[in-house]
């Protein structure tokens, strides 16, 4: 089962619902999303109250220069229930309640004190610098929506408001497995014929950065007993992600194994570059991606697939990476028939943005996409990609988001 890019991205989103929620403390629910609207129980602010230093007095005792014996001292904190005569004014702090019969705070810079009286040089108008309470938000109002990625503002608003959890989309498990007899772990000695894994700790720092929680489940031999109960173990997770085996080689075993423990295959290949041997299914609620065994090949197939599944998965509106328009300044090559994803790196020139190729474009290749500002995605009716034309670029790096006048 063959499909294309689009088809095979919409396939996999559209089986990727959110997670059920979760409460957390505050700290923790940074770059997470609301799982629900949240309201405030009480006016923000709580009462009225005083915007700057200064004085507090009756805007109707003011009606032009004048001088007005200080009859007392308002801190924040205090209660602020002693009423301010008519005729006279309070010194009062920033934050500190508005006292009975005050309706107005003149700021340190606009008058002077002296002998115990506040000399104010021009009339007032009602209401200078005074908060008054439930004009940020009154109680009962939402405040923050459900899907709001919840940052230092809403953590803000949550503490002022009294909370000490919020409800967000649980994270979710991925669990992560590599294939292959060649394969050893990272730091271990190598033998004749053998490499280190490098798949399954770029695919769980990739999970992490996508906000999941990785599960390595180590590297499985190609035998099929194996290879059989790590699969069965992986397939508890949220997600599983397997690198390599996919293919139609004699000890290709994932495909064969994964339908023998009930994953119902959705597509087997996409009309991509790289990345064609890409592989999705489905057991329950656990969404089963098995991406191709070289590296850059792996990486990119999670960016495309498993990335915008894992934020869906959290509850995230917007999923895909910010898109951008961008002009060749050298021929790419294409293979025709299939969407190549073309790692490039981007420059802005008079306002335009230019891209070109940030090396040698093989999927064993990793240095390219440590250089790559971005992935062009070529369409697949070209058989090359010729400079000059303009392409769409998936951004991976910050600082090339389109110009705004």
């Amino acid at each position: 089962m063959t499909t294309t890019f689009l088809e095979a991205r919409d396939l996999v989103l559209s089986r990727a619902e959110p997670l059920p929620s979760e409460f957390v403390p505050l700290l923790d629910a940074v770059g997470r999303v609301a799982a629900a609207d949240l309201t405030t129980q009480v006016d923000f602010p709580r009462f009225d109250n005083s915007a700057m230093d200064g004085w507090a007095l009756r805007a109707a005792d003011a009606p032009g220069p004048v001088v007005l014996p200080v009859s007392g001292f308002v801190p924040a904190g205090s209660p602020g229930t002693i009423p301010v005569a008519p005729g006279t004014a309070v010194r009062i702090m920033t934050g500190a309640p508005i006292p009975p019969g005050a309706d107005t705070v003149v700021p340190l810079e606009d008058a002077e004190e002296r002998e115990g009286a506040v000399h104010l040089p021009r009339a007032l108008s009602a209401g200078a610098h005074v908060r008054h309470r439930g004009a940020d938000l009154g109680a009962g109002q939402v405040a923050i929506r459900a899907g709001t990625v919840l940052g230092a503002p809403e953590v803000s608003f949550l503490a002022s408001a009294g909370r000490l959890t919020v409800p967000v989309f649980r994270r979710p498990r991925v669990a992560i497995l590599s294939t292959g007899d060649e394969l050893v772990e990272p730091g271990a000695p190598l033998g004749p014929g053998q490499i280190h894994d490098s798949n399954a700790i770029a695919v769980a720092a990739a999970v992490r950065e996508a906000g999941g929680v990785p599960v390595g489940l180590g590297i499985a031999r190609d035998e099929a007993e194996p290879l059989r109960a790590l699969l069965t173990l992986g397939l508890g997770a949220d997600v599983l992600v397997t690198t390599a085996g996919v293919s139609m080689g004699d000890r290709d075993l994932v495909r064969e194994l994964l339908a023998e423990l009930g994953v119902t295959p959705i597509f087997f290949t996409i009309e991509v570059k790289p990345g064609h041997p890409t592989a999705f299914g489905a057991r329950g609620a656990t969404l089963v991606l098995s991406l191709p065994g070289n590296p850059v090949s792996t990486l990119m197939m999670f960016e495309q697939l498993v990335r915008p599944a894992l934020l869906r998965m959290q509850g995230h509106r917007h999923v895909l990476r910010p898109l951008v328009s961008a002009v060749l300044d050298e021929q790419l090559s294409h293979r025709p028939g299939r969407v190549t994803f073309s790692r490039v790196k981007l420059e802005r020139r008079n306002g335009v943005l230019h891209a070109r190729s940030a090396g040698k474009q093989e999927t064993s290749f990793l240095r390219t996409f440590l250089d790559a500002d971005g992935v062009a995605l070529l369409p697949p009716g070209r058989a090359d990609a010729p400079a000059g034309i303009t392409v769409p670029v998936q951004l991976l790096r910050p600082g090339f988001a389109p110009e705004h006048g």
